[in-house]
């Protein structure tokens, strides 16, 4: 048996054809396919929100935070169940990425832990979107709403859920290699305050003011003004081109990853070593299926005994050097004992699922007496 792989990026022929036809135009900067591929993204999302792209998932929330005005000592809170990409954007801009204990249930930001941990110097929340779901956004939006601080949506998980990117205060996706959709490396800030989203899209081309709109259309600014710290965030034509296809192939790769994830639960279910988060797959497209198993690292071991790549998703920051915390998360650290990703993306066959089932159920058949 060939490897299964945990997850992939899934290109076919239209991607490849695409991006040639940016190489031989010659503009690989930030031109007419970032353009299109703001407006088809507006346009899938039937949103009215703002759309910026840019280089990366990670420099969506980096800009995000950025444009709300947060500061070197401002507070941001944020799950520690995340990958570490959160807490660096946070820390990147010389705040302080406040780690908070996630629910039990559905892993998403236990708020009323995140409310404990607010002080005078708190300016944001930044909740997950973790494995896609989004469960418990309202309760977030009514305690900032409640203190009036910005909320920052990390959706790089979730893209093409249900709702996800119609409304909102600030939301940022991410495109890279194995999101519901890529576009090798990107990412996409999504806001309603148009003043916000002019400074994004001045902030990511290194503060230069109006070069986005003399960008699409081909040109660059020569005489300019700079108002704002800006960055080198922006999108490339490439990366744009392989984006707008993957989009078209979305509805298909919504499909089979939500197909994957009633594989997985009808047939794991019955297992007594297994339970699942409590996600609603008929709303969210899942970009990784996490179970929660007991001897999970014996688990793990045989898995990759037979050619099965699993993940953990994800070492919580408190416990990484230098985001460590004086105090304990005790849903998020017993989670983290218990939780494996297994494979999902689109390319993965019936024969595939069937496998790995199979020697799930093996392995816990074969350990039963450790029950």
């Amino acid at each position: 048996m060939e490897k299964i792989r945990l997850s992939k990026s899934c290109l076919s022929n239209k991607e490849i054809s695409a991006v040639n036809a940016v190489m031989r135009n010659e503009f690989l900067g930030m031109g007419t396919q970032v353009k299109e591929f703001e407006i088809l993204l507006k346009d899938y999302l039937e949103t009215d929100m703002h759309v910026v792209c840019v280089n990366t998932g990670t420099s969506a929330l980096l800009l995000a935070l950025s444009s709300i005005g947060i500061k070197p000592g401002d507070e941001v809170l944020v799950p520690s169940l995340t990958y570490v990409a959160s807490f660096q954007a946070i820390s990147a801009l010389g705040a302080i990425p406040i780690a908070c204990d996630i629910q039990s249930d559905s892993l998403f930001l236990d708020v009323n832990d995140a409310e404990s941990r607010i002080t005078e110097r708190t300016k944001a929340i930044m909740p997950v979107h973790y494995a896609g779901s989004s469960e418990g956004i309202s309760d977030v939006y009514e305690m900032s709403n409640k203190y009036g601080f910005h909320v920052i949506e990390d959706a790089a998980h979730s893209f093409g859920g249900d709702g996800i990117g119609q409304s909102g205060d600030v939301i940022c996706f991410s495109f890279d290699g194995i999101k519901n959709i890529t576009s090798a490396e990107g990412g996409a800030i999504l806001t309603n305050d148009e003043v916000l989203a002019r400074r994004l899209r001045d902030e990511r081309l290194l503060g230069v003011i109006g070069d986005s709109k003399k960008r699409f259309s081909g040109k660059r600014s020569w005489e300019f003004d700079v108002e704002h710290q800006g960055y080198r965030f922006h999108m490339s034509n490439i990366n744009a081109a392989i984006g707008i296809e993957q989009l078209k192939r979305l509805p298909k790769f919504s499909e089979k990853r939500r197909r994957i994830a009633k594989v997985y639960l009808d047939e794991l279910s019955s297992i007594p070593g297994i339970s699942f988060p409590s996600f609603n797959f008929d709303a969210i497209v899942p970009h990784i299926f996490v179970i929660k198993a007991h001897y999970r690292d014996e688990l793990r071991h045989y898995l990759a005994s037979e050619n099965i790549e699993t993940g953990v998703h994800y070492r919580p920051n408190h416990l990484l050097t230098k985001y460590r915390c004086d105090y304990d998360l005790v849903n998020t650290e017993k989670a983290y004992t218990q939780i494996i990703s297994l494979p999902c993306h689109p390319d993965l066959s019936e024969t595939d699922l069937g496998y790995v089932t199979s020697k799930i159920k093996y392995f816990y058949m074969k350990n039963l007496f450790l029950k």
